[in-house]
């Protein structure tokens, strides 16, 4: 997940390794789950060796990726008039904290390069923090669950498709939010 908001995105705040302290508890694992996005240079490709990205990454293991869907953008009218995305939803066991692996998934964006020119710019790849754990976060630099992941199609399909039974803290089950986004362009692509 991005941080919060703001009208002009900033970088992320340092790279994942010079930043990550050493854990504390390495024997407690954590459920996460990141939304893999992107909409330039071969949406296609980059959304699968993203998916390889996340199983390579240290300190997590990959559980499962959704299958790849197409959907049109949704958002403001700067995201709209852009092409169409690729999304998938994983999920994984992580020894990270929430801060670490947010770090972790804007080194991977940097890796696919990923800039951040302007809010809602087109995008080489999107790696959004949605849930972890049951946890709430409400920090400057992240915010946990996802704070739009219950309005958009290309979050709610992916997700329940993975893990059917999922639950957004402070919003219920994840499925009940599927007539807020049916009228959401969206399609699963064959594999």
């Amino acid at each position: 997940m991005r941080r919060a908001e703001t009208a002009a995105p900033q970088e992320p705040r340092t790279n994942a390794a010079a930043s990550t302290p050493p854990l504390t508890d390495s024997s407690s694992e954590h459920l996460a789950y990141v939304a893999l996005g992107a909409n330039l240079a071969d949406p296609l490709a980059q959304v699968r060796a993203a998916g390889r990205a996340l199983a390579d990454l240290p300190e997590c293991r990959l559980l499962r990726l959704s299958s790849l869907y197409r959907t049109a953008p949704v958002g403001s009218r700067t995201i709209r008039g852009q092409a169409d995305f690729i999304n998938a939803v994983a999920s994984l066991h992580t020894r990270l904290s929430p801060a670490q692996l947010l770090d972790a998934l804007f080194a991977i964006e940097r890796l696919f390069g990923r800039r951040r020119e302007y809010h809602h710019a087109p995008r080489t790849l999107d790696l959004d923090l949605l849930l972890y754990d049951e946890r709430i976060v409400d920090s400057q630099w992240l915010r946990v669950p996802h704070p739009r992941m219950h309005l958009r199609a290309f979050v709610i399909a992916p997700l329940l498709e993975i893990a059917p039974q999922s639950r957004i803290p402070g919003r219920g089950l994840a499925a009940a939010w599927l007539p807020a986004v049916s009228s959401q362009s969206i399609e699963r692509l064959a594999e």
